[in-house]
């Protein structure tokens, strides 16, 4: 595979040009440190692989890979220093990432799935998945940087301002929601669908019509007899995932457990 390199850091494109090296199928056609001599350089030869920094001046990782031409879009790797709440966005949105200090093992397990897309995905199928990551990522972004949501809810006739980050489950109850908070409840005059919006600076895991669950509160996790979670937050609140949406927290588990696993290498190796 034909691969480019774009990030600002020399130290960093030494160490990627390093693992292609060892790789073997992997061809380094180009390295560039600013994002718009990449965007010129990538729309005249796509690569088949294009490893893409977020961080740069001039023209961000982001922007850039809104400006590739979806006819021609590569297999794209963000390589960043986000936190892992923006990290999830990668995760879940079938385009891998590399989380500054990677080694070896993440970077064959990357290697792994890039080879394993490159060879099912259509360039249809990758631009819409990019499409949808850079949505969430970027709505993630703005909401961390706008003031700390807060909520408005209902507890034995007194109204209480409730910050988002306290909130671990929210779920529909007709007209209603209730928030569930501290070990407390709150009503609210809400639909489910305005509470999440409500919640966006959050990682919000819908696991049924009708729950939405704060994954920042999740303790424990395990398995009904028929194959549903049962997930338990930090305040003893116990919900159950539905049939519709089990494999939308398979996904969220698995993301999560990819990440641990390269956390735990990382720090293994400093």
């Amino acid at each position: 595979m034909k691969v480019v390199i774009v990030d600002d850091e020399p130290a960093a494109r030494r160490t990627l040009r390093e693992y292609c090296a060892a790789a073997g199928d992997l061809e380094v056609t180009g390295e560039y440190g600013d994002g718009l001599a990449a965007l010129r350089a990538v729309r005249l030869d796509p690569p088949h692989l294009l490893f893409l920094d977020i961080q740069m001046d001039a023209l961000t990782g982001l922007q850039l890979a809104r400006e590739l031409p979806s006819e021609h879009l590569p297999m794209i790797v963000f390589v960043t220093a986000y936190d892992k709440h923006a990290v999830e966005a990668f995760a879940l949105n079938a385009i891998d990432y590399l989380l500054k200090p990677f080694d070896d093992q993440r970077f064959a397990a990357m290697l792994e799935r890039v080879r394993r897309l490159h060879a099912t995905q259509s360039a249809e199928q990758r631009s819409a998945a990019l499409l949808k990551m850079l949505q969430q990522l970027e709505q993630r972004t703005a909401a961390l940087a706008a003031p700390p949501a807060r909520l408005l809810g209902e507890a034995n006739g007194r109204l209480c301002m409730l910050e988002a980050s306290a909130v671990e489950v929210i779920e529909a109850d007709r007209n209603y929601v209730t928030l569930r908070a501290n070990r407390d409840a709150y009503h609210a005059r809400s639909t489910l669908a305005q509470a999440e919006q409500a919640m966006a600076s959050e990682p919000m895991l819908r696991i049924s019509r009708s729950c939405l669950v704060n994954t920042r509160h999740i303790a424990e996790v395990s398995r009904t007899p028929r194959g549903d979670f049962i997930l338990v937050t930090r305040g003893g609140v116990t919900v159950t995932s539905s049939e519709g949406h089990r494999d939308q927290v398979r996904e969220y588990l698995n993301a999560f457990q990819l990440r641990a696993t390269a956390d735990g290498a990382s720090a293994n190796t400093r």
